[in-house]
């Protein structure tokens, strides 16, 4: 009678391993989250902002892979309805709009050489106190991709708000719903809040501006 008993126990005492590998594999098989980091200037009065005027990605850095033309609409989708829910009007470029909002859609390796290229009006906003995250999104999508979202402010032509998304959007097809809920939640944390606010104070204080 012992015998099977031990035979009982031993079974299962060697299941285990078995059962923690598959459960392993199922794990591994999940889709991994993307990461969301926002950036700002603390020092800014959100309140004042009250138009903005979409102006698009900057096109020399938008990835080979994607389709400007789809992501472009998708992307002006988004930025319209999350600004719009948040008491913003859109209005035209050339209608002296408080922010201008551009993208840039990257494979690893062009966001290594985001500074080069023809920005226009608004550079790149890679050095200051916007590099210590820029870094270390730059660190993290080694093997992915960043969709980064910049709100400008254009007579100041300083950076106000940013955006991180890190993740796969090589086919917008099929990974836009996901990719736009991200984006959704990222904005969630537009205007920044008075605590949010003091936490970057604290971050920069801590992280000197990068040089340019």
């Amino acid at each position: 009678m012992r015998l099977p008993q031990f035979s009982a126990v031993h079974r299962r005492i060697t299941e285990i391993p078995l059962l923690v590998a598959v459960l392993g594999a199922l794990f591994f098989a999940l889709p991994l989250r993307a990461k969301v980091v926002v950036d700002f200037d603390p020092n800014l009065d959100f309140s004042k902002y009250k138009t903005y005027a979409f102006i698009g990605g900057v096109e020399n850095l938008v990835a080979i892979q994607l389709n400007p033309d789809l992501i472009e609409d998708r992307m002006h989708h988004t930025v319209v309805r999350e600004l719009d829910k948040r008491g913003l009007h859109e209005v035209k470029p050339e209608e002296n709009p408080d922010l201008v909002v551009r993208y840039w859609a990257n494979s690893p390796a062009q966001l290594d050489v985001a500074v080069a290229g023809d920005w226009g009006p608004y550079n790149a906003y890679v050095g200051g106190y916007w590099g210590f995250l820029f870094e270390s999104v730059s660190a993290s999508s080694k093997k992915e991709g960043a969709l980064i979202i910049d709100l400008i402010d254009p007579k100041t032509k300083g950076l106000a708000w940013r955006l991180y998304f890190v993740g796969k959007f090589t086919n917008p097809d099929k990974e836009w719903k996901r990719t736009d809920e991200e984006i959704s939640k990222g904005f969630e944390g537009y205007p920044p809040s008075d605590k949010a606010k003091e936490d970057k104070k604290q971050e920069r204080a801590e992280h000197p501006p990068k040089s340019q």
